[in-house]
């Protein structure tokens, strides 16, 4: 019997390419001289995708693999992929839950810190010599702030988790209030904004949040305020949080992923009130192993009839009509 064949859009980690190599027939598009011709040719065998990092999954591309079931996503986020269009058109999604969680919820806090207390200032401040010459200015400080959440999933509950060992008080912003969350509920991003010296998001991309975050929440954030991003750059209006590090309507940023990766804009990265990362919250050996492994699991779990191991929502329902068979 032959193998599941599996296209892989992009280069990913070893732990992926290599396992998907032995157990499926596996094709790597991007080595394709000619992407379109091979699609035209070899498309309606595919069965399978293994899509990581940026790698785009919308409906043209979807459209060419006809016999297509399961698209295996590299990451929480997914925006990149049009689920809508797969759970429609019977083709299940998955993402990578969980095993990330904990590694960027660590990442976060040390960027709010960062931010805060300057750190990165401080260490270029003895790095350069200046230290001899007058100590680095005081800094902002965590004490008597309060903390708002935009996304209250696994991520931004392990957040508030840690925040809470700090003693913060914290509320939240999503799509819907949670039964059973012990924050306050706020039912819109800029009034929790007003309410909060502290903004952490952790929202997903899509249509439905795009730069949800501009001014008018800025504004509200107020000087003392301070913005975290850790969840899809494109949340946030990126010239309108330029603007508002500029003219200090808040006091500084901590951000670590951006609306047109790895483009940063110039003007943010001259701000010296923000402190930028180029998305590693979940970037360790360990996590993203791990990522990769559950990539691979939902692939195997799904071609050996045990059915897709982490669906996305959008795709939920075509997985379990596909596990009824």
């Amino acid at each position: 019997m032959s193998k599941p064949e599996i296209l892989q859009i992009a280069p990913m980690l070893p732990i992926v390419t290599d396992q998907l190599d032995k157990m499926f027939t596996l094709h790597r598009l991007w080595e394709a001289s000619d992407k379109d011709a091979w699609l035209t040719e070899h498309g309606a065998r595919i069965r399978g995708v293994a899509a990581g990092g940026h790698a785009g999954v919308d409906e043209s591309l979807m459209a060419r693999l006809p016999t297509l079931e399961i698209i295996g996503a590299f990451g929480v986020g997914y925006d990149q992929i049009d689920a809508k269009w797969a759970g429609e058109h019977g083709i299940v999604v998955t993402n990578t839950p969980d095993v990330l969680t904990d590694e960027v919820a660590d990442l976060t806090i040390g960027l709010l810190l960062s931010t805060v207390r300057q750190i990165p200032g401080a260490e270029r401040h003895l790095r350069e010599g200046k230290w001899p010459a007058g100590n680095y200015p005081l800094t902002a400080s965590l004490r008597g702030r309060k903390v708002g959440i935009l996304g209250l999933g696994r991520i931004g509950k392990a957040i508030a988790k840690r925040l809470q060992a700090f003693g913060l008080p914290i509320s939240y912003y999503g799509r819907h209030k949670q039964d059973g969350v012990e924050f306050p509920y706020v039912a819109d991003p800029v009034e929790l904004a007003r309410q909060v010296d502290i903004l952490i998001s952790v929202l997903p991309g899509g249509a439905a949040t795009e730069k949800l975050i501009g001014s008018a929440v800025f504004e509200a954030l107020g000087s003392d305020g301070v913005f975290v991003n850790v969840g899809r750059g494109s949340v946030v209006d990126e010239a309108a949080l330029i603007e508002a590090l500029r003219s200090k309507t808040i006091l500084g940023a901590g951000i670590d992923v951006f609306a047109d990766e790895p483009n940063v804009p110039a003007e943010l990265i001259a701000r010296e009130n923000a402190v930028l990362l180029p998305h590693v919250a979940s970037a360790t050996v360990h996590t993203r192993n791990a990522m990769g492994q559950l990539v691979v699991d939902n692939l195997v779990s799904w071609f050996d009839g045990r059915g897709a191991l982490t669906p996305v929502p959008e795709t939920k329902a075509a997985a379990e009509k596909a596990g009824k068979k």
